[in-house]
């Protein structure tokens, strides 16, 4: 199991009120939503074998040079001036919480990864297409990561986008179904439709006019975004002139967008320890001193629980 760490401690951050507070009234709602979700999913799933994968670069330079859309109001969104009455009033309680939540994993003796200068996207992706041994599942709310579903060795991407209750396992097959995609190259032409669709939380325009119907129709009947190119250059009968014209009025973005939206899969990704095996023995003394200091309560206790048994 490769785990989005930022997608979870986020996602828990959102979900979880910020009146939980350890005893010197420092919001813990993200770890203890961080420390629910992991345990349920050891707990329901069982891995033989767990990383908490970080991201070392949220925004790598190198999507910043192939795009520098890529993920700018999320920069404008920190960078606002806390004095400007019409800037988005978004209190720091998140970034003290982050450390808690990576002492809880070395206390747990759960494995991190990262990589640096790259995304947990990237982490993940190497991890998954160099495991030869076991199946893999990647626990997401990020679609982006649907590219990397395979069916030998199996890859498969638990999208928690609506929440871990309405958690999706999704595979070559599932994810062809719902996005109308070759089963064969599920993932690669998910992460070509992408490409044309657009995905404007990470600051990608898309091709103007073409949504994620048409895209996926696009990819799959030309069989890669190369060969649709090639064949909108070559005027193909196939494609409407509306089509072949916003194709090449999008030629810059196309050109550059690949590099962002697929994931490096020879990331040099670095473990915090030797063996990424689900832990039978967490240190406990460490985790109660936690439990204990940031208030954590029965959060921690399900935590040891799900890795005990």
């Amino acid at each position: 199991m490769l785990v989005d760490s930022a997608g979870l401690w986020f996602r828990s951050f959102y979900a979880l009120p910020d009146s939980l507070t350890a005893p010197d009234g420092t919001p813990v709602n993200s770890v203890r939503g961080f420390c629910d979700m992991l345990a349920k999913l050891i707990t329901d799933r069982r891995p033989s074998r767990l990383v908490a994968c970080l991201d070392n670069d949220w925004r790598p330079q190198f999507r910043v040079d192939a795009l520098p859309s890529y993920k700018t109001h999320r920069v404008a969104v920190e960078a606002a001036d806390p004095a400007d009455p019409d800037a988005e009033d978004v209190p720091d309680t998140l970034s003290p919480q982050i450390p808690v939540i990576l002492e809880v994993l070395n206390a747990a003796r759960i494995t991190t990864a990262e990589a640096e200068g790259f995304e947990a996207d990237d982490v993940i992706g190497a991890l998954a297409d160099r495991e030869r041994t076991d199946p893999v599942e990647v626990v997401t709310g990020d679609r982006d990561l649907f590219q990397l579903v395979r069916a030998e060795p199996q890859v498969r991407v638990i999208y928690i986008g609506a929440g871990l209750a309405k958690a999706q396992d999704c595979g070559p097959e599932e994810l062809a179904e719902k996005y109308a995609l070759s089963p064969q190259r599920a993932g690669a032409d998910y992460a070509e439709m992408a490409v044309l669709r657009g995905d404007p939380s990470d600051g990608l325009p898309g091709v103007a006019g073409i949504g994620e119907k048409t895209a996926a129709k696009l990819i799959t009947q030309f069989g890669s975004l190369e060969a649709l190119l090639r064949a909108a250059a070559d005027g193909d009968a196939r494609l409407t002139s509306r089509i072949r014209t916003k194709l090449a009025e999008s030629a810059e973005y196309l050109a550059a967008a690949p590099s962002v939206v697929n994931v490096v899969r020879d990331a040099p990704v670095v473990m915090d320890r030797e063996s990424d095996a689900l832990p039978a023995e967490p240190d406990l003394d460490r985790l109660r001193d936690l439990q204990s200091r940031w208030g954590l309560g029965a959060s921690i206790d399900r935590l040891i629980t799900a890795l005990t048994g």
